[in-house]
């Protein structure tokens, strides 16, 4: 199968459930409402060494959000409930009340499920409750005026680790298609890129030959520097770079899409010469995305 000459390879992607709620931070500007947001999803790429997998969803303008002031959704994942509310906890907690202008409110509100946060004690008796257009919500005095913030945060069973390989012979075609990849995700809701710049230079493999100790090793069979050296190198001829897009979702329809739109979008770009992605025989999750199948009507 190819698309613009692109050829993608007759492989699945790999997924597996996780546990996963959004917030809405909101702000007196756009601009200041993105630093808040990318203040709350940093340090979270990969639950192999991070405590939660986050990202920035979406742009949310004023006419959807309860406040009426320019926001931006976040997705917060954690294979583990707990885990993920004490993310939810920690990462509105330390990075969105500490923030000029910040307000927060729940971004699943129609989740059966709710996360508690419970942040209004942090007002030391002077805090007290409000509305926001439909939502119930606290007021927190703060130095900077007062805190606007829900304290339940819907949850539900997300889907995380679907991903795309974009594959070229030289490094800047790689990158311009990885790139325009994760624009193209970034322009829907519902799933995130949660690495940097949403793009992975570093794909790992679970476990390790050598160190029994590491959870995690560089995916060698996708190494270019290593096709030589692995004999069960997956890098075709003429293949010099690998760049990978890993996809988290709130549902596999939402993972789906986001690798459709994100793989089209990288065929796209001269330079790009294949499509493929990574997976474990099905070892690893029970969602097995085959690439072909995204694009069958």
């Amino acid at each position: 199968m190819e698309i613009n000459g692109v050829l993608i390879e007759d492989t699945f992607a790999e997924a597996f459930p996780c546990w996963a709620s959004m917030a809405v931070i909101t702000a007196v500007t756009k601009t200041w409402a993105h630093k808040i947001a990318m203040e709350a999803t940093g340090f979270a790429t990969s639950c192999i060494g991070c405590a939660a997998e986050a990202g920035i969803d979406y742009y949310v303008p004023t006419d959807r959000t309860p406040d009426w002031r320019p926001g931006y959704a976040i997705m917060v994942c954690n294979p583990s409930k707990k885990k993920l509310k004490e993310q939810m906890v920690e990462r509105i907690a330390e990075c969105v009340l500490t923030a000029p202008t910040a307000a927060v409110f729940n971004g699943i509100p129609s989740a059966e499920e709710k996360l508690p946060v419970k942040l209004h004690f942090f007002g030391d008796g002077y805090e007290h409750q409000v509305k926001v257009g439909d939502r119930d919500c606290w007021a927190i005095p703060i130095m900077g005026g007062e805190f606007i913030c829900e304290e339940e945060y819907g949850v539900v069973k997300g889907v995380a680790g679907g991903n795309f390989l974009v594959m070229s012979d030289n490094q800047m075609s790689a990158l311009m298609g990885a790139e325009a990849a994760v624009e193209a995700i970034d322009e829907l809701e519902g799933a995130i890129t949660s690495f940097p710049g949403g793009i992975v230079a570093s794909g790992s493999k679970v476990g390790s030959h050598k160190y029994k100790f590491m959870n995690a090793s560089t995916n060698d069979e996708y190494c270019p520097s290593l096709k030589d050296k692995v004999p069960a190198t997956k890098i075709p001829p003429g293949i010099n770079y690998v760049f990978e897009i890993v996809i988290d979702g709130l549902d596999l329809h939402c993972v789906k899409k986001a690798m459709m739109e994100g793989i089209e979008a990288a065929c796209g770009v001269p330079g790009v010469k294949r499509i493929s992605a990574g997976n474990y025989g099905g070892k690893l999750g029970p969602f097995q995305i085959q690439l072909h199948d995204l694009f069958k009507i």
